[in-house]
């Protein structure tokens, strides 16, 4: 999950910049004054290259793809005007990505057949569905617990949750696909 640790922690660094100096100085500071202005959803598509920077490696595939699908969250997360960026939407967007990323690792992990998920499609999607509301509300059950939600997100503070999600997402998918297998 390296890449996606790096991705997280530059976007709360970003997101953690807009709050403090604003979304056009914050964007400037990157020398992407051309988005000024733009909606939330062009900014972020213009940040990918800097919060998850091109590589050949899977895990920067898998930083990136979370990422492009965390902006095509952010309408429906209620995320839409970056000069009026809340506190609260930091953590929603550290939330949608986090989640995202864990979500696509154990993906490729199920695709390198590190677990073996049971044959029916409708026990998959069983499984699915309740591995991505397991992930989300581990995300978001980290982040209180650390206080991050009523509290701005620093990067220090957010890079061991995505590790420590991952495991447990890990073996939770693990336990609930062995029991699948039991069941057939």
């Amino acid at each position: 999950m390296g890449a996606s640790r790096g991705a997280v922690s530059r976007l709360v660094t970003f997101l953690s910049n807009v709050n403090s100096v604003g979304a056009a100085e914050a964007l400037r500071s990157l020398n992407l004054g051309a988005l000024v202005g733009r909606s939330i959803e062009e900014v972020f598509t213009g940040l990918v290259d800097f919060i998850c920077p091109a590589g050949g490696s899977i895990d920067q595939g898998i930083a990136r793809e979370a990422f492009v699908e965390t902006i095509t969250q952010l309408a429906e997360a209620g995320v839409t005007d970056l000069n009026a960026l809340k506190p609260e939407q930091i953590t929603t967007v550290f939330e949608l990505y986090a989640t995202n990323a864990i979500e696509a690792r154990i993906c490729n992990d199920i695709g390198n057949k590190v677990i073996v998920l049971p044959a029916t499609v409708g026990a998959v999607g069983d499984i699915q569905a309740q591995l991505r509301d397991f992930i989300q509300r581990a995300v978001s059950d980290a982040l209180a617990a650390a206080g991050a939600v009523s509290n701005a997100l620093r990067p220090d503070q957010v890079l061991g949750f995505v590790d420590g999600v991952y495991e447990q997402a890990f073996n939770v998918l693990r336990s609930l696909a062995e029991a699948a297998a039991e069941e057939t």
